[in-house]
């Protein structure tokens, strides 16, 4: 009897140690049989890449049932950090790698935040330089009429303080904490919709959120498209960046979500987020 339960025993100690050993929660595996991926997709950074993001991973996990594909906004430093310590899978910036943080980590543009000024249609100006929108934003410039627009006072609009789009817009002028908004608007719909009300507001938002009620202006001679924004030639732009390393291979459902989201199967998605895709 004794001998019967050391078997036991035993028996039972060798199956703790069979599920325990090496166990590791939301593994990613991959069924060679019918090539379905398992797991879940660690995503970590920009606050700005939200709908970014979201729009992908909810596709994505539509297609496949078995990954969950996780953000959490931390902003892009946070982000790039992660990724180096091993804490997330793919990282997220809204602006390129540094060549110090270049030497360990890679960084891939999946995405382009393309932010279009807009002005009313009735307003005569067609073209301002970077350097007179953060004037005008940071309350230099009072008149339309100093940079050769009607006499009237310029009505500053603009997002509310966590909009990926007031970030972008704010960082690419230079004028974070520093504008002096007349309205701070909680969407880019409302956004468009008061600049097309008001003849002296001047505002911005995504390039693919324009519509015909507003007047998207040139910056410095270049009109705002896909095209320019693709090119880099339209100025007011920023990456958005997926952030892996060098020294590791990302994990089945990773790799494959990274795959899915840096392909021409994902412009459409992208482009329904409000950022402008990778030329292709």
């Amino acid at each position: 009897m004794k001998r019967m339960m050391s078997i036991i025993a035993v028996v039972a100690l060798m199956a703790t140690m069979g599920t325990g050993c090496g166990k590791k929660e939301n593994v990613s595996t991959e069924n060679m049989e019918t090539g379905r991926v398992s797991g879940t997709v660690a995503t970590d950074g920009s606050t700005s890449m939200e709908k970014v993001i979201g729009i992908l991973g909810e596709a994505y996990m539509e297609e496949n049932a078995d990954v969950k594909v996780t953000y959490n906004p931390t902003g892009s430093g946070s982000g790039i950090q992660a990724v180096q310590e091993g804490r997330c899978d793919i990282g997220l910036s809204s602006r390129n790698l540094k060549e110090e943080e270049a030497k360990a980590l890679d960084g891939t543009v999946v995405a382009i935040d393309g932010i279009a000024v807009i002005v009313n249609p009735a307003n005569p100006i067609a073209d301002l330089t970077i350097e007179q929108i953060a004037s005008l934003y940071k309350g230099g410039i009072k008149n339309w009429k100093e940079i050769g627009g009607s006499d009237g006072p310029i009505v500053l609009i603009g997002r509310e303080a966590a909009s990926g789009t007031r970030d972008g817009f704010e960082s690419i002028t230079e004028t974070k904490d520093a504008c002096k908004y007349a309205q701070e608007l909680t969407s880019t719909g409302d956004v468009v919709q008061t600049v097309a009300s008001n003849p002296n507001a001047i505002g911005y938002a995504s390039l693919a959120s324009l519509k015909d009620t507003v007047k998207a202006i040139d910056v410095e001679g270049v009109t705002p498209t896909t095209e320019t924004i693709q090119n880099g030639s339209y100025k007011v732009q920023r990456n958005f960046v997926f952030v892996t390393k060098k020294d590791a291979e990302l994990t089945a459902a990773a790799k494959a979500f990274f795959d899915f989201a840096t392909s021409s199967a994902a412009d459409e998605l992208i482009e329904k987020a409000g950022a402008v895709p990778v030329a292709r």
